[in-house]
């Protein structure tokens, strides 16, 4: 659950304080359809944006510690006029509850499969933010007929690719050091204020144990068009992100200036400012929109 780094804040230390009250106050997004699949562990889906025969789907996977508000809370607003968006919460993280079982990214990828099964929509296209687009990526990799484009945002496929003192960061934090903002961001949904606790524990878990390096040959698998995409002042070493795109045929890589998060709109890492999500989502529109290439028979 990667977070974004302090020296990459824009304002002081009290100005951003305010600024991430008054941008949790409005992540109000509205949702025109909503509801739960029906697998063993039902995960909380919500539909956004224009008519379903507006173009391609485009899929929302949140990061760690997130909910669809605090991940996607600027972007949909962003969006809705122009596509329509199936935003999902992942095992234990805002309307979903935290299962029985340890967390993974390949389950939480099939769980998203079975999915868009269940509504019967496919090829979508799907944007993953950090451990979101570790879920995008095995979805394009386990189920490769689900997937039309891929933008995997500030995403690691080896441990080596995180910044100095990620893991050792990460194996010292207790709930303490989980900020109040996803906390809050959580218990306005989730109405469970234990919930939060559990999804900083299971993602902690899930980076520590339950994520190990991805063989180069297993990201080349990926057959769909992709977007690697990442920040200068990023948790995710701007090489990882060359490396990562180097290994999936023909994808293409684009390095913003910002943080973790901060050019999707997300609740801490932009603190309220729009915008580096302004000056990113054309890019990521861009990619989204490019015309299929007819492959010969």
């Amino acid at each position: 659950m990667p977070r974004a780094r302090s020296d990459s804040a824009p304002h002081g230390r009290g100005s951003a304080r305010c600024r991430l009250a008054a941008s949790l106050t409005k992540l109000l997004i509205v949702r025109d359809e909503h509801g739960y699949s029906s697998a063993e562990l039902p995960l909380y889906f919500e539909w956004h944006g224009k008519s379903p025969s507006s173009g391609p789907l485009l899929l929302l996977v949140h990061g760690g510690g997130s909910t669809i508000e605090s991940n996607w809370g600027r972007l949909i607003p962003a969006l809705e006029s122009s596509r329509r968006m199936l935003a999902v919460e992942l095992q234990g993280h805002g309307r979903t509850g935290s299962g029985d079982r340890a967390a993974s990214f390949e389950g939480s990828a099939d769980g998203v499969a079975a999915l868009l099964e269940e509504l019967s929509v496919g090829p979508v296209d799907v944007l993953g933010f950090s451990n979101g687009g570790q879920v995008g990526m095995q979805l394009a990799i386990r189920h490769p007929r689900a997937v039309r484009r891929l933008i995997v945002a500030s995403a690691p496929f080896r441990r080596d690719g995180m910044v100095d003192g990620f893991w050792d960061g990460l194996a010292g934090a207790t709930y303490a050091d989980f900020p109040e903002p996803y906390r809050e961001a959580d218990r306005a949904v989730s109405g469970d204020p234990a919930h939060a606790e559990r999804m900083f524990r299971l993602d902690r878990e899930l980076m520590l144990t339950g994520f190990a390096d991805w063989p180069d040959s297993l990201v080349a698998s990926i057959t769909a068009p992709t977007l690697v995409v990442a920040a200068d002042r990023d948790v995710v070493r701007t090489e990882h992100a060359v490396l990562l795109a180097s290994c999936i045929p023909n994808a293409r890589l684009l390095i913003v200036p910002g943080n973790h998060g901060d050019y999707l709109g997300e609740l801490v890492a932009a603190a309220g400012d729009p915008g580096p999500l302004r000056r990113a989502l054309p890019f990521l529109v861009a990619f989204l929109d490019q015309p299929e290439i007819a492959t010969q028979s």
